[in-house]
This record gives C-alpha cells, sequence and structure tokens, in this order.
C-alpha cells in the first residue's frame, strides 16, 4: 500500500528502497524508513495517513526498541500527536501506549496459539508480559490464573486498565518489578506453564523460568535465531535450547514466530521440564 501512494510523489528508485511493511496499532501507524528516504520522511508520513483512513497518527521509529523497559523513540510525521490508543484482538480490547511500552501487533497469532495450549486450572507466569496481551487473551478462553510481570511501570499500568476492560473467565493479576526477584519472592514452583517473552534475553533468564515452574512445569522460551535457510531455525533454537537448559527438559515442539530481519528470526521453544 505505502510502495502504491508513493507512486508520482517519489522517484522510481525511491519507492524501490522503501519498506513495504508498517505497523498500524488501533489509530497510530508506525514507520521505519531507511536512511537513504529519512529526508522526506514526513512527505512519506502525509502521503500514508491520507490513504489510509482509519488512521490519525504517522510516527516514523527512530531508535530501535532498547532499555529494560523496552521502549523506543518515535517522531511525529503527520496527524495528531498522542501515543495511546486502542487495539482489538481475539475478542478483547486493549489500551497500548505505542511509545511507554512494548507492544508488536504481529505477535498475534502466537497469542492464540499460546491461549488455545493452557488449560482450565493452569497457573501461567508471563515473566514480560507487558500490557498484558498474552495474558489477557489466554483469561479470556480459559480458567486460568495468569501473573503478569513486567519492570515497566506504564506497562504495568496498562495492564491493570486492560484487565479492568474485559470480561474474564480466568484471572490476570498484574505485578511491576523484575521477574527473578518477584519468582524468588513469591511465585517459585508454582506455575505449570511459563512464558518468556524476552527473546533477546531469555538465556539470562531461564535458571528463573525453571525455579517458577511446577515439577512436569512447560516452559515457552523465546529466542533469536540467525539462519541462512528457513527451515533450519526450529532445529537451531532447539538445539540452543538444549544446549543451555541445565535440567532435564523434552522438547515438546520448536518454530518460527516471525521473521525480525534478513536471515534472522524469533522462534520458540516449548518444553517439559522434569
Amino acid at each position: 500500500m505505502l510502495k502504491e501512494a508513493a507512486t508520482g510523489i517519489l522517484s522510481k528508485r525511491e519507492i524501490e528502497d522503501l519498506y513495504g511493511a508498517f505497523d498500524q496499532i488501533g489509530d497510530i501507524i508506525i514507520l521505519r524508513i531507511p536512511d537513504s528516504l529519512v529526508s522526506k520522511k514526513e512527505i512519506i508520513g502525509n502521503v500514508l495517513l491520507e490513504k489510509v483512513k482509519t488512521a490519525k497518527s504517522v510516527f516514523y521509529q527512530s531508535s530501535p526498541v532498547s532499555g529494560d523497559f523496552r521502549t523506543r523513540k518515535l517522531e511525529l510525521l503527520a496527524g495528531e500527536d498522542k501515543t495511546e490508543t486502542e487495539y482489538k484482538e481475539h475478542g478483547c480490547r486493549f489500551i497500548v501506549d505505542v511509545e511507554k511500552a512494548f507492544f508488536s501487533p504481529r505477535l498475534s497469532t502466537e497469542r492464540d496459539r499460546i491461549a488455545n495450549l493452557i488449560q482450565d486450572g493452569e497457573t501461567v507466569i508471563n515473566m514480560f508480559g507487558g500490557v498484558g496481551m498474552f495474558s489477557i487473551i489466554a483469561a479470556k478462553k480459559k480458567k486460568c490464573v495468569v501473573y503478569n510481570i513486567d519492570i515497566n511501570p506504564n506497562a504495568s499500568r496498562l495492564c491493570e486498565q486492560n484487565i479492568n476492560l474485559n470480561k474474564l473467565v480466568g484471572k490476570v493479576e498484574s505485578i511491576t518489578g523484575d521477574a527473578t526477584k518477584i519468582i524468588e519472592d513469591r511465585l517459585a514452583g508454582i506455575g505449570d506453564r511459563i512464558l518468556m517473552l524476552l527473546p533477546e534475553r531469555s538465556d539470562e533468564f531461564l535458571d528463573s523460568a525453571i525455579k517458577a515452574a511446577k515439577k512436569n512445569g512447560i516452559i515457552h522460551y523465546y529466542c533469536h535465531v540467525h539462519g541462512d535457510k528457513k527451515n533450519e531455525v526450529s532445529r537451531l533454537a532447539k538445539e540452543h535450547f538444549l544446549e543451555i537448559i541445565k535440567t532435564k527438559a523434552e522438547v515438546l515442539g520448536s518454530k518460527i514466530v516471525r521473521p525480525v530481519g534478513p536471515r534472522f528470526y524469533q522462534a520458540v521453544v516449548d518444553a517439559k521440564l522434569f
């Protein structure tokens, strides 16, 4: 859509350089723009705002997601200067702030997969739960208890709002703080299922995830994998997980969650602990 909209405004070479994909979260669009076209970012933003009738704001992502709070810098290109919006997914409503807390619409399929795996009566510990997307969608479908942990107080505040926005058959508790300390203090050994949705740092927290799990508990371990061939990524993720885990585990499955760059993927390993 973006490349089509820019026809006649940018040169053919510039259109070839332009990223075709963008994220729309509620009525907010977030764009990544190649360095060669940063000087024309306002033109691109205005073109997109005019083309996408459901959008009210277009932002340029000027920095990668980084830091303990997993935030990014956004620059307004067109429309209203607001970063908070409402987003709907799998029958749930969410208030998200695209600048103050991590959020990705590209994990929708994975959120649904996890919710379907969870069984009634399970206790789930979501170690890096953000605004509560995985947790709330799970508790919408299943009579489970989910502890949604995040070190970012803005994410926890939004999670509490989102819990109140939705009618849940299960229960979600939003907890602010470091997942390692919270597990140590109050959640050790109670999790039927542990979610590790921090792929760039999951290795650092694997011991804490094991501590949080019950005997025969299940860990969903997310990681980033380089693979020259897409069909080898699942195997590489599984091999890496088995190399670093310090207890006996059975891998139930592994798969690509989404591409995050050239020959670079987010993957998940589902494993049962013994």
